[in-house]
C-alpha cells in the first residue's frame, strides 16, 4: 500500500512556475514507477510526465514537453513536477500516481488527492 500527497499547487499568473510535490508513504517507494497527470472541469484525466523507479528514466506527454520536468528522490520518497511558463489552460487539479510501470494512461495503482493550479492571464 502506497499513498500519495501532493503540494505545492495555487495561484500563479501567465508566465510564472510552479513545483508541485508528492511525498509517498512507505519503504518500497524506489521501486514505483511515478506519473503526473492532470484534470481540468468537463475533461479526461491527462497524462504529463512519468518517471520510472530505479533507472529514473523520463517519459513527457507531446504537449507539455520543454516546459515540465518530472524528478524523483528516492532518500526522501518523494517525486516532483517543476512546470514553467505557465498557461491559462494549464489550470486543472494535479495529481500524482504510483505504480509498476512507467504508463501513459491512467492505470496507476495509487494515487494523490490532487492539488489545484490556477494560471491567471
Amino acid at each position: 500500500q502506497v499513498q500519495l500527497v501532493e503540494s505545492g499547487g495555487g495561484s500563479v499568473q501567465a508566465g510564472g512556475s510552479l513545483r508541485l510535490s508528492c511525498a509517498a508513504s512507505g519503504r518500497t517507494f524506489s521501486r514505483y514507477a511515478m506519473g503526473w497527470f492532470r484534470q481540468a472541469p468537463g475533461k479526461e484525466r491527462e497524462f504529463l510526465a512519468a518517471i520510472t523507479g530505479y533507472s529514473s528514466r523520463t517519459y513527457y506527454a507531446d504537449s507539455v514537453k520543454g516546459r515540465i520536468t518530472i524528478s524523483r528522490d528516492n532518500a526522501k520518497n518523494t517525486v516532483y513536477l517543476q512546470m514553467n511558463s505557465l498557461k491559462p489552460e494549464d489550470t486543472a487539479v494535479y495529481y500524482c500516481a504510483a505504480g509498476d510501470q512507467a504508463i501513459t494512461t491512467p492505470h496507476y495503482a495509487y494515487w494523490g488527492q490532487g492539488t489545484q493550479v490556477t494560471v491567471s492571464s
